[in-house]
């Protein structure tokens, strides 16, 4: 009787125990909405550089953020590549090899299109051919017709006409000139 009393009291004490096990544990968890909020805030740049390829309809608009980022990586103005790629692939709607921005006249093949965009941010930035040059003499060099930098440039304006919206979101609303930009904030 002492050993069924003794079964008895271990699994009432186990069950009254359970919930506030369960509770410290629920403690101890992060909850989604809370790892949310320890990423970084979403740079206004990529939201515009969404907006813009949305608009157009192109496939690579979930890809802004990385636009953004390889261009930064590299110090190149963020909205060159994005452009490039809408000049070279109508933004990534016609391509071969996963390679939207044209590298190479097309031929080079890359594993991703992300990867593509990584290696042809990085060339732009680094290699010898391109440091230490503007984007204007870049986009020159990236491939000879004469009309190239301005289509190219073109479409840069019409992705933001201001270079650093980090700078243009902290102006005061009377200095403001872009009416998307006053979406963004």
């Amino acid at each position: 009787m002492q050993l069924s009393f003794s079964k008895n009291l271990v699994l009432l004490v186990s069950l009254l125990a359970a919930p506030v096990s369960l509770q410290l544990e629920h403690l101890k968890s992060p909850k989604p909405a809370d790892l949310r909020h320890e990423t970084k805030v979403r740079d206004a740049r990529a939201i515009r550089l969404r907006q813009f390829l949305a608009k157009l309809h192109c496939p690579v608009q979930d890809m802004a953020e990385h636009f953004v980022h390889a261009a930064d990586d590299n110090n190149l103005d963020w909205r060159l590549l994005p452009s490039i790629s809408v000049i070279e692939s109508g933004g990534g709607k016609a391509y071969r090899n996963n390679n939207i921005l044209g590298w190479a006249n097309g031929d080079r093949s890359f594993p991703t299109i992300r990867a593509g965009i990584s290696q042809v941010a990085f060339k732009l930035g680094n290699s010898l051919l391109y440091r230490n040059r503007n984007t204007d003499e870049k986009l020159r060099i990236y491939n000879p017709n004469e009309d190239y930098p301005g289509r190219v440039e073109d479409v840069m304006r019409r992705i933001s006409p201001v270079v650093d919206l980090r700078l243009a979101s902290t102006e005061q609303g009377a200095r403001r000139t872009d009416p998307e930009l006053l979406s963004l904030n």
